[in-house]
């Protein structure tokens, strides 16, 4: 099963893009973030024709998580649990071909000095708290999405520049560490142990151009999950295209439970 995460800045910007993305490419599954759109108005019927399900959390004009999958899809959570006052669409989870996953779009939480960090981190406290939960079922998942988190000095093209960043500060870093010290494994860090491996590059000051980017969109997966990890890595073509999202594909292919386990016998 090959699952790709891509936040899109726009689904009704970016649509043309993901039709191509889902073309060449052929995911199983494709989450996505940063839809900018009310469920009511996303382009289903396109994404339908193509042969895909789709599962969406809307809002409008901002945020915004959606799920598309040649597999049936199961939704079981349409908001990260732990806070039910919290209005922001920024995670959806369900069960897609027997793998629980998530698609999930963590606060930015710039600038530091705002109640807007306070949110990213009692955001982040929560996901660990549920992810706390997951665990204990022992059982295959995947949490996806744009994270908005540079886990470590590599991950950020110029590290004392973003030193005092919500994406590098050391809160967000620590939450991050955490939730992979419970047991989850980074997927691209699992294949890709090299420096300067970016998801995102800024529209500003020619980022692109010159590979000033950041790492803030990962894939954890839990150790059943990561026991069937077979490859992953980064799509860098769409975010050369014209009038791209500034995040870029990150996937990863899980063997099959099946396959896993003959492996082993």
């Amino acid at each position: 099963m090959k699952i790709a995460t891509w936040n899109v800045n726009s689904i009704k910007a970016r649509l043309s893009h993901v039709m191509e993305y889902l073309k060449e490419h052929n995911p199983d599954v494709l989450l996505l973030q940063e839809l900018k759109t009310q469920a009511e108005m996303f382009p289903r019927t396109e994404i339908e024709d193509a042969g895909y399900h789709v599962a969406i959390v809307g809002q409008k004009t901002y945020n915004g998580v959606g799920m598309l999958s040649k597999h049936p899809i199961e939704v079981e959570q349409r908001m990260l649990p732990g806070e039910t006052t919290d209005e922001q669409a920024r995670y959806i989870e369900a069960i897609i071909g027997g793998v629980r996953m998530a698609s999930l779009y963590v606060p930015n939480g710039n600038p530091t000095d705002t109640d807007k960090f306070t949110y990213k981190l009692a955001w982040m406290d929560r996901l660990i708290g549920h992810v706390r939960t997951l665990l204990a079922c022992e059982e295959a998942f995947a949490l996806c999405g744009d994270y908005n988190v540079c886990p470590a000095d590599e991950d950020v093209f110029d590290p004392d520049g973003f030193a005092g960043d919500a994406l590098c500060h050391p809160e967000t870093r620590f939450r991050f560490r955490t939730l992979c010290y419970l047991g989850l494994t980074d997927a691209i860090r699992a294949r890709h142990a090299q420096a300067g491996l970016y998801t995102f590059w800024d529209y500003q000051g020619g980022c692109w151009q010159n590979d000033h980017g950041l790492r803030i969109d990962h894939m954890l997966l839990s150790p059943q999950a990561a026991d069937r990890l077979v490859d992953s890595g980064v799509d860098k073509g769409p975010r050369g295209k014209v009038k791209p999202s500034d995040h870029t594909p990150v996937w990863c292919e899980l063997a099959d439970a099946q396959d896993r386990t003959d492996d082993h016998t």
